[in-house]
């Protein structure tokens, strides 16, 4: 594509030569003169002339001399629709493997595919564009809506609710049973588990999630959500619009989570908590009490970000700081004893 063309596509402010031919994106630091990369914070902006790339997206102000450039709102994610541009997702197709195997009473919409070995349930339900790929099973029941793209192996379990544009990466367990036991004298008993997963429009769920059905009711992830790979969420969580799981997150049952949330790698949420809206929840952070909106906490236990800054810098010192108490202690001692006399 010439620049004009990138820019059309963006709807960016073009800088410099606007025939340039660019025929693919790279990294900022790895781009040379037929790519193009994106530079948005201050220390790549700083390093434009040293870059190889033939263009460079860039903040819409921003202006440098011997440099094409293209200006947008958002770099990054001018950026993201450029790559995908130039690196379009595989078509799988059409059609029904001959290996798949699919239950009575199945419908779906225009553009349906199912791979190889891919087993669908009794009265499954599809909309338009669904991409069932390789050893996907699908129980019984369930309910997918228009361009969703499931991957090859995701387990989806009986009457779970699948919305619009939904993207689910390779390994994914959505509606598996809920982590629940009764004990009865020196023994559990298994609590059966009869809710189900509910996944709203434009959600993506990386690879190797497992997500549990509701005991009663559902387990619900709502429009947006974004979630890394290895996640776990369980029976009756709510996960509020937009809001994002990093690597490893674990959220325990009944909790609540609203929107735009972020739960950094590693981070542990307790049961039944109330998580308000635009929380940050640092990584390996353990949360084991309600958070207001707007907060931004880390540490294990949860303190305010800002505090547990302070207290991360106070521990290294501890032992430093222990020998030079118990100095202070045997001084006072010795003025107690010397006063008493």
């Amino acid at each position: 594509m010439i620049l004009t063309e990138i820019a059309r596509l963006v709807d960016g402010e073009l800088a410099g030569n606007e025939n340039k031919l660019i025929s693919g994106a790279a990294a900022f630091d790895e781009a040379d003169d037929h790519e193009i990369t994106y530079a948005s914070r201050p220390a790549f902006l700083k390093r434009i002339g040293k870059s190889r790339a033939g263009a460079v997206i860039v903040p819409r102000h921003f202006r440098t001399e011997g440099k094409n450039l293209l200006g947008v709102d958002n770099p990054q994610v001018a950026f993201a629709k450029i790559i995908a541009r130039f690196f379009p997702i595989r078509d799988s197709g059409v059609g029904i493997d001959s290996k798949a195997s699919v239950g009575r009473d199945f419908s779906s919409g225009k553009a349906l595919y199912v791979g190889a070995c891919a087993v669908i349930g009794d009265k499954v339900r599809c909309g338009h564009q669904v991409k069932i790929h390789e050893g996907a099973v699908i129980g019984p029941e369930v309910i997918i809506g228009d361009e969703v793209v499931i991957y090859p192996n995701v387990t989806i379990g009986e009457r779970c609710r699948i919305g619009n544009r939904v993207i689910i990466h390779p390994g994914t367990v959505i509606g598996s049973d809920g982590f629940g036991f009764a004990l009865d004298g020196g023994k559990y008993i298994k609590i059966p588990h009869t809710g189900i997963v509910q996944i709203d429009d434009d959600v993506e769920i990386g690879a190797n999630n497992t997500i549990d059905r509701g005991t009663f009711g559902k387990t619900w992830l709502k429009k947006g959500v974004k979630t890394d790979n290895l996640v776990q969420i369980a029976h009756n969580v709510t996960v509020g619009e937009h809001s994002v799981l990093v690597a490893q997150v674990g959220i325990s049952g009944s909790t609540t989570l609203g929107r735009h949330a972020i739960l950094a790698g590693q981070a542990g949420l307790s049961g039944h908590l109330r998580i308000g809206d635009n929380v940050t929840i640092g990584p390996q952070a353990g949360v084991a009490k309600s958070i207001e909106s707007g907060q931004t906490v880390s540490g294990s236990p949860e303190l305010p970000h800002r505090l547990w800054l302070k207290v991360s810098r106070i521990i290294p010192r501890l032992p430093d700081l222990l020998k030079r108490l118990s100095k202070i202690e045997k001084r006072l001692k010795t003025l107690e004893s010397k006063l008493t006399k």
